[in-house]
């Protein structure tokens, strides 16, 4: 007995492809992760600090000749360097002034700020609310560079 072939179904015509929109000219810069350097006068009292009292963890190390010279400190998808200070711009220059990271974490603000405590940190500022509705506290590392960490709404 003869068999009959089907035929093969037809394809449907994919849909275009929608464009995205034309780039505003000229086009504007678009950042994907940013990391901030950061020249410590002692270095291990800096990654003390950031390791042992915000919780960061430690990432490379670079050195010179056996010395430690800089860290990468992870803490989620944030990357913050250490870097030992040549100090070619003097021992007594002032760093962290007129300079503030503002660190946004869903963790609960609150309990953060009393671990960092726990751990021996001092806040310059406790935890509160802030008239644009975010909670915050603040902090500043050993060389004087300002943290505000804001709870996420």
């Amino acid at each position: 007995m003869a068999t009959k072939k089907r035929a093969a179904p037809k394809k449907k015509k994919a849909a275009p492809k929608k464009r995205p929109p034309a780039r505003r000219q000229p086009e504007t810069l678009r950042l994907r992760d940013v990391s901030l350097s950061l020249t410590a006068t002692d270095l291990q009292r800096s990654i003390a600090f950031y390791r042992d009292v915000l919780g960061f963890m430690m990432g490379d190390e670079w050195r010179t000749k056996g010395v430690l010279m800089g860290v990468e400190l992870h803490a989620g998808a944030v990357t913050f360097m250490l870097n030992q200070d040549d100090f070619v711009k003097g021992r007594d220059r002032v760093k962290g002034v007129g300079t503030r990271f503002y660190c946004s974490t869903a963790q609960d603000i609150d309990r953060f700020a009393s671990q960092i405590k726990e751990r021996g940190g001092v806040l310059d500022q406790e935890p509160k609310m802030m008239e644009w509705g975010s909670r915050v506290f603040m902090i500043s590392d050993p060389d004087g560079f300002k943290l505000t960490f804001v709870q996420e709404s």
